[in-house]
């Protein structure tokens, strides 16, 4: 397989888990892109590449230093911006998992306690088991949440 089928190929799948896993699928195939780049690659190279418009491309670009995925780098003499992905596959997971927990994890977990402490006050046997679910709910996301933890821990420990 030649290097730049082998590269299409994976900026594909990377497109595709990105949309199953709720990230917008050019943001996934810039990331992938940049990942499997040995060199910095301008957004008008990204454009090009993936064929995207600049509003997208510079959307996406944008998210994706937000996440702390992809950093900017200034070439000396160039005008042009130019980005980089972080290249450690422990790192970009332990950043994947931080910010979807403050995104996804912590926001349901602040809504669940809520809803179970500040609108359940009936003490019917419909009551009791939506505080019931609630509360399993709420354990499980504590358990995802100390999992998450650990796994930060340990990518900071190694």
């Amino acid at each position: 397989m030649k290097n730049q089928q082998a590269k299409d190929e994976f900026i594909k799948l990377w497109g595709a888990l990105g949309s199953q896993w709720g990230i917008n699928r050019s943001m996934a195939q810039i990331h992938a892109l940049l990942l499997v780049s040995h060199k910095h690659l301008s957004t008008e190279d990204i454009m090009e590449q993936l064929v995207l418009s600049r509003g997208n491309a510079n959307m996406n670009i944008r998210e994706l230093i937000n996440w702390n995925l992809i950093y900017k780098e200034i070439i000396p003499g160039e005008r042009k911006e130019y980005f980089r992905a972080e290249h450690d596959v422990w790192t970009i997971a332990t950043r994947i998992i931080s910010e979807r927990k403050k995104r996804e994890l912590l926001p349901a977990q602040s809504l669940i306690k809520r809803i179970a402490n500040e609108t359940l006050q009936e003490n019917d046997e419909e009551s009791k088991h939506i505080k019931k679910t609630f509360g399993q709910l709420d354990d499980l996301l504590g358990r995802i949440d100390q999992l998450s933890a650990l796994m930060i821990r340990a990518e900071q420990n190694t």
